[in-house]
């Protein structure tokens, strides 16, 4: 008899839903919204729904797999773990831990993912990942200017008079955040979306402004040009509150209104407008995390976070810089989980370069990959190389529930559960306050095993199973540990499904930022930094005519790779009744330029390689534009990073994904 039990949702994306998950005879039939979640109500997305298909999918990968003279063979766990257990010995005790590379990524949630950190600091320490391809440039940027990147709470956008969706289509990646608008806007807000692509969230707007990609900076200083002009400014909140408005003021005073809109492509009495929107306050700000996917994105954030603070939209309700809400994960012990102080050694690799960086590796070079949670050859900038550098080690493992274009390439592949096959508990890290329990529903099929059980096993071998021998119920009380106090306990947790965090609603209310000087701060005062890169800049992508009109005249055409819609990154494509195409998203003019057609099979192409696909054109983008979404995997036309750049972002904490320069033609032949 079918039954339906309370769960939740792992994927890192903004929404975090509330799970109402059917079972009948150890099987996953039917996975729906629990009605009972204060924000999420009982509406998911069409990729939370998939699981059930990801569960039961007869591609899930069953059996550890060893690949033997190029072909995977299937051997038993404990053939896999021993091998693989003598190996890291043989490494550590050859060239030292930290010639073992952890290639790790964050499209799954789960508070235990994060014990394989505790493993591979008891092993020693060894080189990690430092920085993020989705987020990483825009929480530096907001790490120097408020000290931290923290968000307003979801119902706070009902105080606000207006409201700038800057860079962001909620209606493909934060569901309920686009009903939060709707009623916004039923009681009386004004709704504004900055974007190079008129999207669906564009269209509920009462006003759309297009964009050119990778100019949202210069358009925020344009607006703040015109504030100032026009006396608009919060000169309370600058000369109390923030440090370095002179600096700002210099900067804003070397370019001109007519330059600015010349270079973003909007008209200067947008701009007029604008400036009169965020004087009008409260006006929040919700940024995407597309916009800073650039070699400027650094910059871009610290812009729009310098207008929000000119305007005096810091710290009142219905206001707000909104990018991340990182204050919801700092609830938590993960130094408890994670044990970093048993690192004896340690390197990290820039998540953007790895691929260079384990090519060129000395003292150790990199002599093992063991990959978590992630599907670097499809998802890292300039694929081709990355498949180089990984193929290049002489021991690659890969720990998967499918097999995926790093699995593919592998030497060990560990078969890992799926969400429904294990228990643990998940938050949102970009939008709401809540932490959702999701238990163990039914077994796994075949050998599938949990990570917390691989890493287990393999500290046994390698001599600390001690520092693994706790129950999950105990793992849980470690991170908990914090919340004690609150009366979070994961007792409690269990009973009602889905608890409140304590956060700060609206942050910087009290005024008190987390910067060296203590407010907020146009110019950075951090240590690291020197006086120069502490300053705003007015900086461009690098692939633009503004930085280098040969390569713009070569390849003319601003290629964008945003979130597929059906897919969580490259994590469902296998799971679609009709195989995947790749979908080629071309602006109107280009389509004219070029005499496109709907459905016409195109290349794509720069310096770095090409994807070949069908196209769609864009009714209404902004001109010069094509779009691609990520994740698409090899065997379906993909992945649409052989044309993307490893560079890093102006802080070098975030890709350069969107950073990317192409051009097209129609081609005759077919896949």
């Amino acid at each position: 008899m079918a039954k339906v039990y309370q769960s939740a949702c792992p994927l890192n994306c903004w929404d975090s839903c509330g799970f109402h998950v059917t079972i009948e005879e150890n099987k996953v039939i039917k996975v729906d919204g629990d009605p009972s979640h204060p924000i999420t109500k009982g509406k998911i997305c069409g990729r939370g729904r998939m699981l059930e298909a990801r569960t039961n999918s007869p591609q899930r990968l069953l059996n550890p797999l060893k690949k033997v003279n190029g072909e995977f063979q299937q051997i038993s766990w404990e053939q896999a773990l021993d091998e693989i257990s003598e190996k890291l010995k043989d490494i550590k005790e050859t060239y030292g831990s930290s010639a073992v590379f952890h290639s790790h990524d964050y499209a799954n949630n789960g508070i235990l993912k994060n014990l394989d950190q505790r493993f591979f600091n008891c092993y020693g320490g060894v080189t990690e990942i430092v920085g993020s391809l989705c987020w990483g440039a825009g929480i530096e940027a907001q790490g120097w200017d408020f000290g931290e990147a923290w968000s307003h709470e979801p119902n706070d956008v009902l105080n606000s008079k207006n409201i700038i969706i800057w860079g962001r289509n909620v209606t493909r990646t934060n569901m309920h955040f686009y009903e939060k608008l709707l009623e916004a806007k039923k009681r009386g807000a004004t709704v504004f979306v900055i974007d190079p692509i008129f999207n669906a969230t564009a269209k509920m707007a009462d006003e759309y402004i297009s964009i050119k990609p990778g100019m949202d900076g210069l358009l925020a200083a344009g607006i703040m040009k015109e504030m100032l002009r026009l006396e608009f400014e919060d000169r309370e909140f600058i000369e109390t509150f923030t440090h370095g408005f002179q600096d700002l003021l210099v900067l804003l005073e070397s370019i001109t209104i007519e330059k600015l809109s010349e270079m973003t492509e909007v008209p200067i009495e947008v701009m007029t407008r604008l400036a009169a929107v965020f004087a009008n306050k409260p006006t929040a700000v919700f940024m995407g995390l597309g916009m800073q996917r650039y070699e400027n994105g650094g910059n871009t954030i610290r812009l729009i976070d310098a207008l929000v603070a000119i305007s005096g939209n810091i710290g009142i309700p219905g206001g707000g810089a909104n990018y991340a809400n990182r204050q919801v994960g700092q609830s938590f012990a993960f130094d408890e989980l994670t044990l970093p102080y048993r690192k004896q050694q340690h390197r990290q690799f820039p998540i953007m370069k790895q691929a260079e960086e384990i090519l060129t590796a000395k003292d150790p070079a990199v002599q093992m990959i063991i990959v978590t949670c992630g599907n670097p050859l499809t998802q890292v900038p300039d694929s081709q190389k990355v498949a180089k550098a990984f193929a290049s080690v002489p021991s690659l493992v890969v720990i998967e529930q499918f097999m995926t274009d790093t699995a593919k390439l592998a030497d060990y592949v560990l078969p890992t559960t799926t969400v429904f096959e294990e228990e643990d508990f998940y938050y949102s890290s970009m939008y709401h306050h809540y932490v959702n329990y999701g238990p163990k529903l039914v077994e796994a099929p075949g050998e599938a095993k949990p990570d917390l059980w691989i890493w287990t096993q393999l500290a046994e071998r390698l001599g600390f199973g001690e520092e693994f021998a706790f129950t999950r119920d105990q793992f849980f009380a470690m991170a908990l540990k914090p919340l004690e106090g609150n009366g979070i306990t994961i007792e409690k947790l269990k009973e009602q499904y889905t608890l409140e965090l304590p956060v700060t609603m609206v942050p910087w209310h009290d005024r008190k930022f987390k910067t060296p000087s203590g407010k907020f701060e146009f110019t950075s005062n951090l240590d690291r930094l020197s006086d120069e890169e502490g300053l705003l800049k007015l900086s461009v992508p690098i692939e633009s005519k503004w930085n280098n009109p040969d390569l713009a005249n070569q390849y003319p055409y601003h290629l964008l790779t945003i979130h597929p819609l059906r897919s969580n990154h490259s994590q469902n494509y296998q799971l679609w009744k009709q195989a995947p195409k790749v979908k080629v998203e071309v602006a109107q003019n280009i389509a004219e330029q070029l005499k496109l057609m709907e459905g016409d099979f195109v290349r794509v192409w720069n310096d770095r390689g090409e994807v070949k696909g069908y196209v769609t054109i864009l009714q209404n983008s902004h001109v010069n534009l094509i779009n691609i979404d990520e994740g698409i995997w090899k065997e379906f036309g993909g992945s649409v990073n052989n044309l993307t750049s490893s560079r890093p972002s102006d802080n070098r904490l975030g890709s350069t994904l969107y950073d990317c320069l192409v051009n097209i033609e129609k081609i005759n032949e077919l896949p």
